[in-house]
């Protein structure tokens, strides 16, 4: 299971232009929607996928990401928003 705590999170470019502030997340918001997935699953050597629910909204919301555990941070590469 992954401390989120322990890594620094970064944004992509576009997930910061985009999902981040259609949501009106922060960093603190998205490690706090980390910590509280429902699922999150590895889809990859280093990916992960997972999927968590809105503040105020109960939609579904997906966040992709890598674990880089070498330089201690998660890279948010986009995010999804379901029904």
């Amino acid at each position: 299971m992954i401390n989120f705590d322990e890594y620094e999170i970064k944004p992509s470019k576009h997930f910061a232009l985009s999902w981040m502030l259609k949501w009106n997340f922060d960093i603190e918001d998205i490690r706090n929607a980390l910590k509280n997935a429902y699922i999150i699953e590895k889809v990859g050597k280093i990916k992960y996928e997972a999927y968590t629910r809105g503040r105020t909204s109960r939609k579904s919301r997906k966040l992709i990401f890598v674990v880089y555990k070498d330089e201690n941070q998660i890279f948010i590469i986009t995010g999804a928003e379901g029904k």
